[in-house]
C-alpha cells in the first residue's frame, strides 16, 4: 500500500490514559513527515522526467549518431566510385592516346614509304635523264665529228 502526504497529515493515533502521546506533538511530526515525504516525491517526479528527457536526448543522440554513420559510408562510397570512374576515365584516356600515338605513327611511316618511293622515281628520273643526255651529247658529239670529216 502507498502512502501518500495526505495519508500522514490525516493519520490520527489512539492516545493513552497515562503517559499516552501528545496529539500536538504527533500532528507536527507528522506535519513534517508529509512535508519531507511530498519534497521527495516531487523530487522523485523531477528525476524521473529528468531521466525520461535524457533517455529521448539519448534516443535522439543515437539517431543522429546511427545517420551520421550511414552519410560517412555513403560519402565513402561515393569516394570510392568516384576513384573508380577516374581510374577508369584515365585507363580511357590513356588507350584513346595510345590509339592515337598509334595511327600517328603509322601515318608518319606512311608518309616515310611515300617519300621514299618518291626519291627512287627522283633517282630513277635521274638516272633515265642521265642515260638520255649521255645518249643526246654522244649523238651531237658524232654528228660534230662527222661534219668535220666531211
Amino acid at each position: 500500500m502507498k502512502i501518500t502526504p495526505l495519508d500522514i497529515q490525516q493519520q490520527q493515533f489512539k492516545g493513552k490514559m497515562l503517559g499516552g502521546l501528545d496529539p500536538e506533538d504527533v500532528d507536527a511530526f507528522l506535519q513534517s513527515v508529509a512535508s519531507e515525504m511530498e519534497n521527495l516525491l516531487r523530487e522523485n517526479n523531477e528525476l524521473k522526467e529528468q531521466q525520461a528527457r535524457h533517455n529521448r536526448e539519448m534516443a535522439e543522440m543515437g539517431e543522429k549518431e546511427k545517420d551520421l554513420r550511414e552519410t560517412m559510408l555513403a560519402a565513402q562510397r561515393i569516394t570510392e566510385e568516384m576513384k573508380a570512374n577516374a581510374q577508369k576515365e584515365a585507363a580511357l584516356l590513356v588507350s584513346e592516346a595510345e590509339l592515337r600515338a598509334e595511327r600517328i605513327v603509322m601515318d608518319a611511316e606512311r608518309q616515310l614509304g611515300d617519300l621514299k618511293a618518291r626519291i627512287e622515281e627522283v633517282r630513277r628520273q635521274k638516272v633515265q635523264f642521265e642515260i638520255s643526255l649521255k645518249a643526246l651529247l654522244d649523238s651531237h658529239a658524232r654528228q660534230l665529228s662527222g661534219d668535220e670529216q666531211n
